[in-house]
């Protein structure tokens, strides 16, 4: 909830009940001895009965290896949206005890490859690839002032999308965590830290204005307001110009309830030539491997 092609939201990216980063029971315990986690998980879909899918699915790091898997869908009304042959997203829910994992079911699905034919796109996701040219999208950032993903030529560029609001531990505040010790990593290497630069997306536009994206800066940061921004930005393209940088880095967004946004996850390495380097759509990579990455890609 990791390469396939996206479908455009609009049409395809499907929000069922309940939304991608909004918890429907806390993670990490409650009165009794069972905790609930989650897991992000790509896949396609087999095969439906009405309560549950047979997936087969990638492997879900802290999970499980690849395999073809049933698993019980927390909402089954959604069945009727679901098809042999879509790909999807989805959370996988499974409470812990100390027996281990148990009760495994399918929540926040999102449809990124509709396989009925009656569902042709109009436009198609862009799957990032080494090589590729980035274009140069505006994004206004926490200090109100409009950027340019051109004005990073000449550095490399670590960016990852996020919204502010974003409750679910393993998503957005898991993205911000990573990028805060990668920042420090860098930092310890001025040379290296001179020739790099992250940006954290936000494709909320409409919460997440400059003044928002300020104090959620300086809070992962840890400098608050000694934070000058210098070399990790938090910004947002305008609302008009969303669509197509989120089709470009392959980022499914949908509205949910409680004003919570269903989302993929999209981060991706910039040579200093402007050209995708490397690109990290799930949440399973580490801050060691991205800073060797981003050092190598410096160094080239």
């Amino acid at each position: 909830m990791d390469t396939l092609r996206r479908i455009p939201f609009v049409l395809l990216l499907v929000l069922f009940t309940l939304p991608g980063c909004h918890r429907s029971a806390p993670v990490g315990g409650s009165s009794t001895a069972n905790s609930q986690k989650s897991f992000p998980v790509r896949g396609k879909i087999l095969a439906t009965d009405p309560t549950h899918v047979l997936l087969d699915h990638e492997a879900v790091p802290g999970f499980m290896d690849a395999m073809t898997m049933s698993y019980k869908l927390k909402d089954p009304s959604v069945v009727n949206e679901l098809h042999p042959g879509d790909r999807i997203t989805a959370t996988i829910l499974v409470d812990q005890d100390a027996a281990g994992f148990r009760n495994p079911q399918l929540d926040h699905i999102v449809i990124i490859g509709q396989a009925k034919p009656d569902y042709l796109p109009r436009v198609q996701y862009h799957v990032p690839q080494a090589g590729d040219d980035v274009p140069n999208f505006e994004l206004l950032n926490q200090s109100d002032r409009l950027i340019h993903l051109s004005q990073f030529k000449g550095r490399v560029l670590l960016a990852t999308f996020i919204y502010t609001r974003c409750q679910l531990a393993d998503f957005c505040p898991r993205m911000s965590t990573n990028f805060a010790e990668i920042d420090k990593a860098l930092a310890a290497d001025p040379a290296l830290y001179a020739k790099t630069h992250l940006l954290s997306i936000s494709f909320d536009p409409a919460y997440d204005t400059p003044t928002v994206l300020k104090k959620y800066g300086e809070a992962y940061t840890g400098r608050f307001a000694k934070e000058t921004f210098s070399h990790w930005d938090f910004a947002a393209p305008p609302a008009e110009k969303l669509p197509a940088m989120t089709q470009f880095f392959d980022v499914g967004v949908t509205p949910g309830d409680s004003k919570s946004l269903t989302h993929s996850l999209s981060t991706v390495l910039i040579g200093k030539d402007g050209k995708v380097v490397a690109w990290y759509p799930t949440n399973d990579w580490k801050p060691a491997d991205v800073v060797a990455a981003v050092r190598a890609a410096a160094a080239s």
